[in-house]
């Protein structure tokens, strides 16, 4: 991850600097702003490389950039090529600004059309980068970042996209601090880890009713690329062990169609709604499905369309009643409660979800709680259930979480809990790389080779609980309740001995306590 390359990290400290010196301190405005000049980059880039790519395969492609945008409010013309990144980052600060302003992002406002989640979710978009000098400066910055990304490609064997990604959620790490509603991001690698325990296939529908970013729509996105590559089986892990493949732009139509249509989200955040939307295109997605809805009000219905949800839902304590969908049953305000119940909604029969809830729902004893827990286990199969330790989301929250996998019209006979004690990184707020990738990698592969025949020893890691001590126990989750604690063996010495010792001992005090008092005299 990026926080390990200094030259970039160093980039993006100067950049919020400049920022706040220009008058953005809100970190949410700034990283919107910043986004805007990353997208306007971003999608220059993109566009030359997906001309390249026809003009090397003979296939027809239209760039974005080709004809006239008429300016909004007026009945001039520019043509689009002046709106490139390319173009315009050479400019006088001045007319720059103007031109930005005026032109270019009007156009990205409008840039899939009318009628486009994007475009309706920019009509209120603003542009308040208020200095020439500012953009000038932001702009040297972001070329002098995606330079490094170059440079670490080259010499770093890492593949561009990815990098691309982590660059963006540094930026994102700020929203933290400008207090969003207890909103922290997923940290990419338990993104990944959940991408293969629920292994979304092309052609299933993709769901994540409290989006933010699009954190684990661009990680289902992304395995789903990788599946498609016909050489994942020689790339070499990433840093946390996962295999991922950048070859989306060698994706076929057919192919690029699918997975186009494949990726839903919502929030009920605006600013949320339009970092997600950039942040899906700006890594491949032309036209990504992000809306604004809150999923748990009465004018939310998408249940029974989606193949596989994943999520983690905002935990911010109890809402309003009289909004409540009357489609969610629970007898709670508690939004982890009825998050769960919204995300099993959705699913289609046979569906699945991987999602983030606090511990705290394994084993609530109040009657909503346990309502829940008997919905997964009643009415799915229940397929996993996963502890993390508590610094996973630090700096951001110290909640202690935990993932659940369940499939929706399955038949839980047993469910296999494990206990993740690292995830590679220390637990504090830090949060600094170890040596190795923790326990993602026992995690994933002792899921695949899970047995409930063979995997019933509860003093090790990854073991099966059966269904009917899981009722029993009033269908607690809490992996405290099923693990047999391994306590280490200790002999003692005979008392006679240790009296023995401790006579010795006071022998020796007494002698240098006399030592020091003919000292003193």
């Amino acid at each position: 991850m990026l926080q390990h390359n200094p030259g970039i990290k160093s980039l993006i400290d100067r950049l919020w600097d400049r920022f706040w010196s220009g008058g953005i301190a809100n970190p949410l405005t700034a990283i919107e702003q910043i986004t805007y000049l990353l997208f306007m980059k971003r999608i220059d880039d993109l566009d030359l490389k997906r001309k390249r790519d026809a003009e090397f395969t003979g296939d027809p492609y239209t760039s974005i950039f080709k004809g006239q945008f008429t300016i909004p409010g007026t009945t001039d013309k520019v043509k689009k090529g002046t709106l490139r990144w390319s173009h315009f980052k050479n400019m006088q600060a001045e007319e720059m600004l103007t031109h930005v302003q005026l032109k270019v992002f009007p156009f990205l406002k409008e840039l899939n059309g009318g009628a486009s989640s994007f475009t309706r979710h920019m009509k209120n978009a603003v542009f308040i980068i208020p200095k020439p000098s500012l953009l000038v400066e932001a702009i040297g910055i972001i070329e002098d970042i995606f330079a490094e990304i170059e440079k670490d490609t080259t010499e770093g064997g890492h593949t561009f996209q990815d990098i691309q990604g982590d660059v963006y959620e540094m930026l994102l790490g700020e929203i933290a601090s400008a207090g969003k509603n207890g909103q922290f991001r997923t940290p990419r690698h338990i993104i990944k880890l959940m991408c293969e325990l629920v292994a979304p296939q092309l052609g299933h529908r993709v769901g994540d009713p409290a989006c933010g970013t699009g954190g684990f729509l661009l990680g289902a996105y992304q395995y789903m690329v990788t599946q498609t590559d016909k050489n994942r089986d020689r790339l070499p892990p990433d840093e946390d062990g996962f295999i991922r493949s950048s070859v989306s732009s060698l994706l076929t139509k057919k192919v690029k169609n699918i997975l186009d249509d494949s990726f839903y989200g919502f929030d009920f955040d605006t600013t949320m709604v339009r970092l997600g939307l950039m942040n899906l295109m700006m890594h491949g997605i032309d036209d990504p499905h992000i809306d604004y809805k809150d999923t748990l009000s009465k004018s939310f219905n998408e249940d029974g369309r989606y193949d596989v949800i994943m999520a983690n839902p905002p935990f911010t304590g109890n809402i309003d009643k009289s909004d409540i969908n009357e489609n969610l049953k629970l007898p709670t305000t508690k939004t982890e409660l009825l998050f769960t119940e919204t995300i099993f909604n959705m699913l289609k029969m046979g569906g699945t979800a991987g999602i983030i809830v606090p511990q705290g729902v394994l084993f609530g004893s109040g009657k909503a709680f346990v309502q829940a827990r008997k919905k997964l286990v009643e009415e799915a199969e229940l397929k996993a259930v996963i502890t993390m330790p508590s610094g996973v989301f630090k700096p951001y929250a110290g909640v202690s979480t935990a993932i659940l996998i369940f499939t929706r019209g399955g038949r839980t006979d047993h469910t296999w809990f494990y206990e993740m004690q690292s995830d590679g990184y220390s637990l504090d707020d830090k949060r600094a790389r170890l040596g190795s990738n923790g326990d993602l990698s026992d995690i994933i592969n002792k899921y695949k080779k899970r047995d409930p025949k063979k995997d019933t020893d509860r003093k090790g890691k990854g073991f099966f609980v059966p269904k009917q001590e899981i009722v029993e126990n009033e269908y607690d989750l809490s992996l405290n309740r099923y693990k047999e604690d391994v306590y280490d063996e200790v002999e003692y010495e005979k008392p006679g001995v240790i009296l023995e010792k401790l006579v010795e001992i006071e022998k020796i005090i007494q002698t240098e306590l006399n030592d020091i008092k003919t000292l003193i005299k």
